[in-house]
Parts: C-alpha cells; sequence; structure tokens
C-alpha cells in the first residue's frame, strides 16, 4: 500500500519506525543555511539520506546536509529533512516533492516548510520572515502528473488553503510571543538554477509574488495531496535580482537571521 500510493518503499518506513523512539507528528522540511534547528532536536536519530532507498539520487547542493533526524522538540514528536532535492538537479516534481511523501508515509499529520527566498515585494529586505499565505507554481510541471489519486479518488487536489489558515494565525501567536516580526506573503516558485532576471521579477512582482524560490512548491502539492496540514516560512535572504547575487551571499543571510527562525520554529511547534 505504502509503495504503490506513496512510492516510498516498505523498508524505509520500517527503518524510520524504527530509529524514532515515538512516531513522528510533525515533519519539517530544512532550508538552504537554516540546518541549525536539526542540533536542538532531543534524544535525536539521524539517518543519512543515503541509507534510504526512495530518496533521490542527486547531489545535495551547499547548505543542506542530508540526513532525516527523528526526535523531539517541545515534546513533540517530529522528523526533520535537513537538506532537500530540488528540480533544478534534474529530478522530477514527483521526486522534489520526496520529504512530503516520506512524512506521510511515517504517520506525519501536519507539514513545517521552510525556505531561502528572494524579496519581490518592494518593502521586503534581507532577514525578513514571511508567512506564506499562497504560492503561484511557475516550475511549469506537478508532482502529481501521472498520479490516479487514492484508490476511489482523483487526482484533482484542491489548492484553496494548501497553507492552513488554523497553522497561520498559530504562527503568528507564536511570532507575536517571541516578538519576531513577519508578514504574510505569496511564494512564487521557479524552476531555477540560475536566480530571476529583474525582468522576471517585474513579472512576478505583477502577478502577486512578494518572495521567489526554487523550492517549496512540489513538496506543499504533494503534502495536501496526501492529506496533510501545511505552513510554510520564506525567510528572504536577498533583493530578487540585486546586484552581486550570489549563493554564499544566500547562505550566509540565512546564518545571520537563523536564530530568529529557529526560536519561531520552536515556538510555533510548542503550540501544534
Amino acid at each position: 500500500m505504502t509503495e504503490r500510493i506513496l512510492g516510498v518503499p516498505d523498508a524505509d518506513v520500517a527503518r524510520v519506525r524504527d530509529a524514532a523512539t515515538d512516531p513522528a507528528r510533525v515533519g519539517v522540511v530544512l532550508g538552504s543555511g537554516l540546518a541549525g534547528l536539526a542540533d536542538l532536536v532531543e534524544d535525536a536519530r539521524a539517518i543519512p539520506y543515503a541509507q534510504l532507498e526512495s530518496i533521490p539520487s542527486a547531489p545535495l547542493v551547499a547548505g543542506h546536509a542530508g540526513s532525516l533526524v527523528l526526535g523531539r522538540i517541545a515534546d513533540l514528536p517530529v522528523m526533520l529533512f535537513s537538506g532537500r532535492i530540488h528540480q533544478y538537479q534534474g529530478v522530477s516534481a514527483h521526486d522534489a516533492a520526496w520529504p512530503s511523501r516520506m512524512a506521510a508515509a511515517a504517520g506525519c499529520d501536519t507539514l513545517v516548510v521552510t525556505n531561502a527566498s528572494g524579496g519581490v515585494a518592494k518593502d521586503l529586505a534581507p532577514g525578513d520572515i514571511v508567512l506564506i499565505a499562497d504560492h503561484i507554481n511557475l516550475t511549469g510541471t506537478n508532482p502529481l502528473v501521472g498520479w490516479p489519486g487514492p484508490p476511489g479518488g482523483s487526482p484533482f487536489v484542491p489548492m484553496r488553503d494548501a497553507y492552513d489558515p488554523d497553522l497561520r494565525s498559530l504562527a503568528r501567536e507564536a511570532a507575536a510571543g517571541e516578538v519576531v516580526p513577519v508578514r504574510e506573503g505569496v511564494y512564487a516558485g521557479l524552476l531555477g538554477p540560475t536566480y530571476e532576471t529583474p525582468a522576471e521579477v517585474a513579472y512576478v512582482r505583477r502577478v502577486g509574488a512578494d518572495v521567489v524560490g526554487m523550492s517549496t512548491v512540489p513538496e506543499v502539492i504533494a503534502a495536501r495531496a496526501l492529506g496533510m496540514r501545511v505552513l510554510g516560512l520564506s525567510l528572504v535572504t536577498n533583493v530578487a535580482a540585486g546586484p552581486g547575487l550570489s549563493h554564499a551571499e544566500v547562505l550566509q543571510a540565512g546564518r545571520d537571521a537563523a536564530d530568529r527562525l529557529t526560536r519561531l520554529v520552536i515556538a510555533i511547534l510548542r503550540k501544534l
């Protein structure tokens, strides 16, 4: 059943469940430069991605550690994906959605996705945290292509509230309690790996995007298809199409703001 619906071998599910002290309730995907949260997991058990059959075979980019960390944060059983695979590495959208499929197969009912993004809205600056309210899929594909849907169902998944309104409300409360400023916005997902041209930034701004990046969208679509609630947090690491932009700059901005984002994620998990 697991293999047929999710594309996750039962052997991987068994390995994860054997490693976990308690079954994980929440999956957390850590974006570029944000892997420090994994160091705060209590009773941590790490499984290198190389030991899992279902992880797509693509080299991880800088800033993505490449391990699945199981344990507890704020007394909540979690599984952290320290590193993700991106479509621009030559994998399908289905494969890029592996964290969602793995989390669902392991029994998680909630997925928290984080990412590094370029600021498109003119009032955003590096270090700002955006609570994702919606997304625009500009990758040109979808992780559900070829999926017939669940038994007795269909592949036509509603995406109106892809980013759960109740979880967003909870995140705003957590942010207020931690005195971490956040704003809500729309994430535009592009294929990459090139950064956006000025014309592309102007385009996504006109169609309603506040931030832009190269991940997250396949994970969220798959998570919703698999019945999980989703919360998305985007850390602005640069001004989109800004001068002198580099991956090193993105990673450094992530490290600079990691403390605030980490405190926020922990506060959110404490409320779940």
